[in-house]
């Protein structure tokens, strides 16, 4: 008996460790970060590389040092509000916690330096900014600015890393900030539940990104033709020169927006009714979902087809594993 129960008992403990870890580092909202660096690297109009790769590594270390980090600086607050989180509940150390937290965050240093000095330039900033937001920014009114700021360098690290230039990618980094933004102010009042209108004004956002996403962009004026002109010879009006899938693009583009805004309509006006902590709770977590579909569609929006693609297969994924983890 003693030989058999021991093993097991064992196996227990090690599934109950790995447990408490993946609730800690929120592992089903992993999910949600490769595509920033993917949609930075289409908004370049280049394909992903290895330092693209190396760019989603270092946003993977990054994301989830901000995780642990996290439950650490609120561990004394989770006590009162979520005593089941692993470090009040004494699943993980403190201290453990925030090694890790240290170890995720040189990691992703080290993985940025790798893809390049643009890189580095980057996650630099991202890293200070991750720490600035858990240690000091999150419950003040400047913590939602920070963590849209931190998810739009996180695309900017990867248009930094793919091609060394990061600023073709700014409009698409203001998008995806706004977005988180507006998911951030919503989470700050999930705990206790509160006022209707952050998740009021996190639909409107939504509303206005969709729109804004899947506007057709100017179509390049390379390769215009002059019309016909009038009667008299004078110049007529320019029209743009069809370009090989760009319609496909924009019928991508329009579908990947749709799907971004059913993702988050329903939890967000639900809250909206009813800002109980689990409406609220549930709002949160279709806002962290709802940024992969608004990734492919930066991506697509950039004509980035197989790349949008590619980010929109990672939404069924996250969606699966976020029902036996929270991401909140």
């Amino acid at each position: 008996m003693a030989d058999g129960t021991a093993p097991c008992a064992c196996a227990a403990g090690r599934s109950r460790r790995s447990r408490a870890w993946a609730e800690l580092l929120r592992l089903p909202a992993l999910f949600s970060v490769p595509g920033d660096a993917l949609a930075g690297a289409a908004a370049t109009g280049s394909a992903p590389g290895s330092r693209t790769l190396l760019a989603i590594a270092s946003s993977l270390c990054l994301y989830e040092a901000g995780m642990a980090l996290n439950d650490w600086a609120d561990r004394d607050i989770d006590a009162v509000e979520r005593p089941h989180r692993p470090l009040p509940s004494g699943r993980v150390r403190p201290a453990a916690a925030l090694t890790a937290a240290c170890a995720l965050t040189g990691a992703g240093l080290a993985l940025a330096a790798r893809a390049g000095r643009p890189a580095l330039a980057v996650a630099a900033p991202l890293a200070a900014t991750v720490w600035a937001y858990d240690l000091g920014l999150k419950h003040t009114p400047a913590g939602p600015v920070a963590m849209g700021a931190a998810r739009s360098l996180d695309l900017l690290l990867g248009a930094a890393a793919t091609t060394g230039d990061a600023r073709p990618a700014l409009p698409s980094a203001a998008l995806l900030g706004t977005h988180t933004l507006a998911v951030t102010t919503v989470s700050r009042q999930e705990a206790r539940g509160g006022s209707p209108l952050a998740p009021l004004a996190a639909l409107a956002t939504t509303a206005l990104l969709t729109r804004q996403v899947t506007r057709r962009s100017a179509p390049p004026t390379r390769g215009c033709r002059q019309g016909t002109g009038t009667a008299h010879g004078l110049p007529g009006p320019r029209w743009p020169a069809r370009h090989p899938g760009q319609e496909p693009a924009a019928l991508l583009t329009t579908a990947l927006g749709a799907a971004y805004a059913a993702t988050v309509a329903r939890p967000y006006f639900h809250a909206a009714l009813n800002p109980s902590p689990p409406l609220t709770q549930r709002a949160v977590g279709a806002g962290i979902r709802a940024t992969i579909p608004l990734q492919a569609t930066l991506a697509a929006r950039s004509r980035g087809t197989a790349t949008a693609l590619l980010i929109a297969a990672l939404a069924p994924l996250g969606a699966r594993f976020a029902k036996k983890v929270s991401v909140t």
